[in-house]
């Protein structure tokens, strides 16, 4: 179970590797792996029944289910079961995901763009949807709802250089996301009134949970699976996303994402269909969809959209059966559930087909396909009598079924009878858009027939078999019957256990499939005045223009929100920010009489006195500074004092980061600092507020160490942290305190603060590259001798510019194969020989320290931040002597690879331990004996520590090429621009001739 799921997702990591090798045949690949949790599921089936016999076991057997503690605290863990229900929907996930893989090996073009990402991602949509189905807890369940939420919104968004696809795929994420946030808060809900978030267990004690609070959770879960679902009023995403690839709406819309809804109503059905407020809202909201979902679908001119409105209609008949409870209810709703997954799926193929052999879906259009293609259009009947209803297919069983349960139903009550009623007038307009399309697609309607490519085989593989599978399981649906038993036992028995059948004999539920045959074929057959009906009914009322609507309002509060409080003042929003943070805290210190420390220290030497002195006078200097670069380098200063005070303290790993840290950004400011004025704007309004501000910020110093003070005053435990030496020692197997810390004690924070420094450096990225992050394009190789960073004006006065001109040929000679391009491509007079030197003497010791301070880091001071900090440094020094040539030839590398392969070796490190029976970052100490380097004690926190020094090496390399490499090849290109006599822009001449007469008419 767990290895389908992990082999799902395993290889959509590598999907763009395989499609890069392989091209579009890279989807019989991907196919291969849900077709082989396929096989796996049928030869262990019988597991999973409860009442079957597991494979080789003897005796029955419980559903499997496997239990990874996550965080017990909070009552979350990775919990998976695998029973009949999730069962019989992996049939849908698996074996259609696996033929729609298969399909598009040939629906997509060998040069179509982006098909590594899209099978990535339609794979990865597989392995959550089937997460989804075995997940037996509520958080769990939700965290694979909601990536099912953002797979499909990538796969619906596919084309995006169109605006509708894009349109469709933010509408389908808005509209399901909105759903699942309800449907959260009602999993919270009803997990804290079951004391479990452990679904089986609720399902078993769902007797005793009643009351205000679980009537409100199950209608906020009802809310999530109507929207995911396409229910009404939440419908209209779902012929919208029809922009999306067929393959995408023959699994996505027919097969798997919108059958999530289903699920979670089959899910609870069991114990919680006999509450007040679940009847009213499956039945009436699925009817609902059902009639206007049929009627929509016969007013559509376009195949695809035909089935879009055929599938609405079809989930509300589905969610009316699954949620009505009951053992003839549960039978139908399976049976149907399948039945609607094979039929709809199939013709959503068959339509994908058309619209590539024929180039176009438009039923206008559309002549004589089923003589070009009969194999075709047999399949395509076949799916759509299913569809309708017509025996002897699986769709015709399933439908008896639900008659059958209905019937029953209708005897309590006039609603019953209502529910009945409705029921078949959706399933006459069922037949009549099933016949439509038929017609549509494959009819001749005028003498010129439609030009069709031959299909081939291949391309027709995956539709046969589905519909083969429709034939076969309405001829012999006992199979089928046997799956969906257990699962229809968790409802009270009755006298008689339902069965699918394809004869249940002379009963009302025959004389109303024979009414919905007729009612359909009339609906017909008089079409065209059944159009024009439905012209004159048309009504203004349309659920897509008012979820437009109420976009744009608030599209509108938000702009004008914006604008009143986004004023485009950095002083404006310091002053609002520092108002709060004093005023909030200093309130709580004030109301709930915060203790004050009982005794002061001023400090512990007086070289700690000097350090805090020097700290004051860089805060002072960098205020009183006229110029940037001056303030930075106050700034600076305090930081170095503060690192001294961390070392006078003994913290030595504090000391050293701090220290690294001021030293990168440093860099950073002053790289940052060429795009700004050298000198900092004195104004008048300024001024104005200059005690204020002085106020405002001492006040917020004073208020912080007033909190801090208050806090170390307060605490009546024990601190934690004197544990800390034991637990490093003894369970993170380290001396050095603050690195096991970091990595195995809080390894959640750490991952999170190293996420946020991917963040950051990605944001830092985006703000300087247009395309990419400017990696590999810099190369020393064909660049002109001597001619980066030359200088507009002659080098001096006094005609040296040939000497140096000379020069530079004589570096460029000597340079060739020097280790330093700087010797090669720099402009003689951007050169420093001493700073080239010291690089050069530096550059490779720094480098090895940096590795020392990552290994050496679990027992002596240092890590994988100081490490990484280190080799950043190295890195900057190296720009520096050198320019961006020689910093793209030492890091050849991405700077997003480095990003990406630290979060994932730092995310190896928490899953792995889950695979060998620990728990999330737990690690593993190991010891042994190599020849040379004698006994080793080896921590596997260190690879998480690695990972650590990746992702900073890759923020410091980010930064370098964002603010250094990129600003010095833009302004080497304007220089450049203006040496070649470029005219300046017209509003430039417009301003050098002064200012423009006004022209009076």
């Amino acid at each position: 179970m767990l290895l389908v799921l992990i082999a799902l997702f395993a290889v959509a990591g590598i999907a763009p590797l395989i499609f890069r090798l392989m091209g579009r045949s890279a989807f019989y690949v991907l196919s291969a792996v849900p077709a082989a949790g396929f096989i796996w599921l049928l030869m262990t089936f019988g597991a999973y029944t409860g009442t079957g016999q597991g494979l080789g076991s003897g005796q029955p057997n419980a559903p499997p289910s496997v239990v990874v503690p996550w965080i017990p605290q909070l009552q979350l863990e990775l919990a998976f079961r695998m029973d009949a229900l999730s069962a019989v929907l992996s049939i849908l996930v698996l074996g259609v995901g696996s033929l729609v893989l298969f399909y598009c090996a040939r629906y997509f073009k060998q040069d179509d763009a982006d098909i590594g990402p899209f099978g990535a991602h339609l794979l990865a949509f597989a392995g959550a949807m089937f997460g989804l189905v075995i997940a037996d807890d509520l958080i769990l369940l939700f965290i694979f709802w909601e990536l099912t939420t953002v797979l499909s919104y990538l796969l619906i968004g596919y084309s995006r250089h169109r605006l509708s696809a894009r349109r469709a795929a933010l509408q389908a994420l808005i509209v399901t996301t909105l759903g699942g946030l309800a449907m959260l808060v009602g999993l919270i809900l009803l997990g804290q009134s079951a004391g479990t978030y452990r679904m089986s267990d609720i399902l078993a004690r769902a007797e005793a949970l009643t009351g205000p609070m679980v009537e409100t959770a199950f209608v906020l879960i009802l809310v999530g699976a109507l929207s995911k679902s396409a229910l009404v009023p939440f419908h209209f995403w779902l012929p919208s996303a029809m922009a999306a690839p067929t393959p995408v709406s023959a699994y996505l819309h027919a097969a798997a994402m919108v059958k999530a809804g289903i699920y979670l109503v089959a899910r609870f059905a069991p114990g919680f269909s006999e509450h007040a407020v679940w009847a009213p809202i499956v039945l009436a909201f699925g009817l609902v969809t059902m009639i206007f979902g049929g009627w929509q679908a016969l007013r559509q001119h376009d195949l695809k959209l035909l089935l879009a409105y055929g599938t609405v209609s079809q989930l509300g008949f589905l969610t009316m059966v699954v949620g009505l409870g009951g053992q003839e209810a549960a039978l139908a709703g399976l049976g149907l559930l399948l039945a609607h997954g094979f039929f709809k799926a199939t013709l959503f193929l068959v339509v994908g087909i058309i619209d590539h052999q024929a180039g176009t879906r438009d039923i206008r259009k559309l002549c004589g396909i089923g003589r070009s293609a009969p194999l075709l259009a047999s399949v395509a009947v076949l799916a759509a009598a299913s569809m309708a209803g017509l025996p002897p297919l699986l769709g015709f069983v399933a439908k008896e079924s639900v008659l059958e349960a209905f019937v029953h139903q209708a005897e309590d009550g006039p609603s019953g009878a209502v529910v009945l009623a409705g029921m078949v007038l959706g399933s006459m307009l069922t037949f009549a858009y099933s016949a439509r399309f038929i017609w549509g697609g494959f009819a001749r309607k005028s003498a010129m027939p439609t030009p069709f490519k031959r299909v081939e085989p291949s391309f027709l593989f995956a539709p046969a078999l589905l519909a083969a599978a429709s034939v076969v399981f309405g001829l012999l649906p006992v199979p089928l019957d046997a799956a969906v038993q257990p699962y229809v036992s968790l409802f009270p028995p009755v006298e008689e256990t339902p069965h699918l059948l394809l004869w249940h004999g002379v009963t009302p539920a025959l004389f109303l499939s024979l009414a919905t045959i007729g009612g359909g074929l009339v609906l017909f057959l008089l079409r065209e005045r059944f159009e024009r009906l439905q012209t004159r009914m048309a009504t203004n009322i349309d659920a897509e223009q008012n979820y437009k609507f109420v976009i744009g309002v608030l599209d509108d509060v938000a702009v004008w929100l914006t604008g009143r409080t986004q004023r485009g003042s950095l002083a404006f929003y310091l002053f609002v920010i520092l108002t709060m943070a004093i005023l909030t805290p200093l309130s709580a210190l004030i109301l709930f009489n915060a203790p004050v420390p009982q005794e002061w220290y001023l400090a512990d030497s007086p070289a700690q006195l000097i350090a805090g002195v020097v700290v004051i006078l860089g805060a002072l200097a960098a205020l009183r500074a006229n110029k940037r670069f001056m303030a930075v380098i106050m700034v600076g200063l305090t930081g170095y004092g503060i690192a001294l005070i961390f070392a006078l303290q003994g913290a030595p790993d504090l000391a050293l980061t701090q220290l690294l840290v001021e030293t990168i950004v440093l860099v950073a400011f002053v790289l940052a600092l060429r795009s700004l004025p050298a000198r900092l704007w004195q104004r008048e309004t300024g001024r104005k507020y200059r005690v204020l501000r002085a106020v405002l910020g001492i006040s917020f110093g004073l208020v912080m160490a007033a909190i801090a003070m208050s806090a170390m005053a307060s605490r009546v435990a024990e601190p934690i942290s004197r544990s800390f030496p034991s637990l490093a020692y003894d369970d993170g197997g380290g001396a050095n305190i603050v690195n096991v810390t970091l990595v195995d004690i809080r390894a959640w924070d750490t991952f999170g603060e190293i996420s946020v420094l991917a963040i950051a450096a990605t944001g830092v990225a985006s703000l300087i590259f247009i395309r990419g992050r400017g990696d590999g394009r810099l190369r020393a190789d064909g660049v002109k001798s001597g001619t980066v960073g030359r200088n507009r004006e002659p080098i001096d006065a006094y005609g040296r510019e040939a000497a140096a001109l000379e020069l530079a040929k004589k570096f460029a000679s000597s340079a060739n194969d020097a280790w330093l391009v700087a010797g090669r491509t720099l402009a003689p007079e951007r050169r420093s020989i001493i700073f080239e030197v010291v690089t050069r003497l530096l550059f490779h010791s720094i480098i090895v320290f940096s590795i020392y301070l990552l290994i050496a880091g679990h027992n002596l001071p240092g890590g994988g931040f100081a490490g990484g900090l280190m080799a950043g440094l190295a890195l900057t020094i190296r720009y520096l002597a050198g320019g961006r040539f020689e910093l793209a030839e030492a890091t050849p590398v991405s700077a997003g690879l480095l990003l990406g392969g630290g979060l994932a070796t730092a995310a190896l490190t928490a899953i792995v331990p889950v695979f060998l029976g620990g728990q999330v970052f737990q690690s593993a100490i190991l010891e042994f004996t190599w020849p040379v380097f004698g006994d080793i004690k080896f921590v596997t926190s260190t690879i998480f520590d690695i990972g650590v020094y990746l992702v900073v090496v890759g923020l410091v390399l980010d930064v370098l090429r964002s603010l250094g490499s990129e600003i010095d090849e833009r302004s080497e290109g304007q220089t450049a621009t203006i040496d070649a006599g470029t005219p300046e822009p017209a509003a430039e001449q417009e301003e050098s001739r002064g200012p423009k007469e006004e022209v009076v008419p």
